[in-house]
């Protein structure tokens, strides 16, 4: 037991852990919503039940909107920043101990882009971002096209299959694998790591589990220690070598760099996929729109990506005193950003429980963010999704879930960890997507 890791968690999530025990005790729905088994089952509910309590509203010792323009103000306006608050004020001997034994690189951790701001934010994210323009996705979609159909021809012909185990995780990992330049080899061993480091986005996780995503951490780190020395060496045809070889961030950047890539490309497309793959087979109308329709498919993951998104929920933390939304907020004040409460707020998106294709601001929502923290791979992200399902679709187009799907444990990382199905017959061509 590392005495940082356990300063980092009692100051990070011990303290929220124990108050967030206490409110639901009370019943408190913010706390049921981020630490109840109901804020993973169904959280739009609960969302729903606290929509109604204003644009911005307290739930100590967070400020929360579910407002769609609120959201989107606050991640826009560069007087919030995306450094969390101290929640506990460490001993001078604990803060050396700290700086001389720096957590590993994660994704929440500076110098990771998820938390930092400019105009570091810029300098890191400029080279990084290359790899995600629009000409750099277009290149990826022959491979994408081909590791797709790789993966449909491996499941089975009208038998069982875990659509999550066996397609949608294959699918970002083998992509992300190789703009980082790792072996296919290592892929099994990223989504453990993922598995492990991904709670880290949530309030108030365990020991336990914050202890494991440390380790996981910390193997992540020595592996990419490893491969950059490598790349160093004999750089390659892929993202990282090509930040290795500039030269403009440090190793500890490089790292910080490489781990949020990793996880962000793949955990954000996983849940998206596996949350399409639900939504369509539970509307079978909206399906047979699609396969009428194909030109469709790239709203139809738009409103996926609206009406259940992948990430949750994000944070912002005032820079300076601030009023907003009728509220005065204190330097340091935290507000818990709620954007699946967003993406479905009627102000913006009329019914906005109905599942449907051809809305058409689909697009307005804010499942991959705004402002300069938006999701760098967002548009690779929706090309994965958009190929990956229609052709999952058209491939197996008898494809049904057999039993309950499996949630996974996260609040934040929203999505499914286990799809059981059976496949159907296999149609043995199928239209590649546009």
């Amino acid at each position: 037991m590392k005495p940082q890791y356990v300063y980092r968690w009692v100051n990070d999530h011990g303290l929220i852990r124990a108050a967030k025990q206490v409110k639901l005790r009370r019943g408190d729905l913010f706390a049921r919503l981020n630490g109840g088994p109901e804020g993973i089952e169904n959280p739009y509910a609960l969302i729903e039940e606290m929509r109604g309590a204003g644009g911005l509203h307290r739930s100590a010792p967070l400020w929360v909107t579910f407002d769609h323009d609120l959201c989107r103000e606050i991640l826009r306006d560069n007087n919030f920043g995306v450094g969390m608050p101290i929640v506990l004020r460490l001993p001078d001997k604990a803060r050396r101990m700290l700086e001389r034994w720096p957590v590993p690189p994660n994704p929440v951790d500076p110098p990771s882009m998820l938390m930092i701001d400019q105009p570091e934010h810029t300098r890191m994210r400029k080279p990084v971002a290359a790899a995600f323009t629009p000409r750099a996705v277009g290149r990826l979609r022959d491979r994408v096209t081909t590791v797709t159909d790789e993966l449909l021809t491996a499941l089975p012909d009208n038998g069982p299959a875990d659509l999550v185990t066996q397609f949608a995780a294959q699918v970002p990992i083998a992509i992300i694998s190789e703009m980082l330049g790792f072996p296919d080899a290592d892929r099994d061993m990223f989504l453990r790591w993922g598995d492990d480091i991904s709670p880290l986005l949530d309030l108030g996780i365990s020991w336990r589990v914050h202890s494991r995503a440390m380790e996981s951490s910390e193997r992540v780190h020595r592996y990419l220690l490893d491969h950059i020395d490598r790349l160093r060496a004999e750089p390659g045809d892929d993202i990282l070598s090509s930040l290795v070889t500039k030269g403009e961030l440090s190793t500890d950047e490089l790292c910080a760099s490489a781990t949020l890539l990793m996880g962000a490309g793949f955990e954000t497309t996983v849940n998206l996929i596996g949350k399409g793959i639900i939504w369509l087979l539970n509307h079978p109308d909206q399906l047979d729109r699609l396969r009428a329709e194909p030109d469709l498919w790239p709203n139809a993951v738009e409103e996926i990506l609206r009406i259940d998104p992948p990430v949750q929920t994000t944070a912002r933390t005032a820079r300076t005193d601030i009023e907003i939304a009728g509220h005065r907020l204190r330097k340091g004040a935290t507000v818990a950003l709620s954007l699946a409460g967003a993406n479905r707020d009627p102000a913006v998106f009329p019914e906005p429980a109905r599942f449907d294709i051809t809305r058409d601001n689909a697009k307005n929502h804010l499942g991959f963010s705004s402002g300069i923290h938006v999701c760098l791979g967002a548009g690779l992200a929706r090309m994965e999704a958009t190929y990956a399902l229609r052709a999952l679709m058209e491939t197996f187009p008898e494809l049904r879930l057999t039993t309950e799907p499996t949630r996974r444990p996260l609040f934040t990382l929203h999505g499914y960890s286990h799809l059981p199905a059976h496949t159907g017959p296999r149609v043995r061509s199928h239209q590649p997507a546009g």
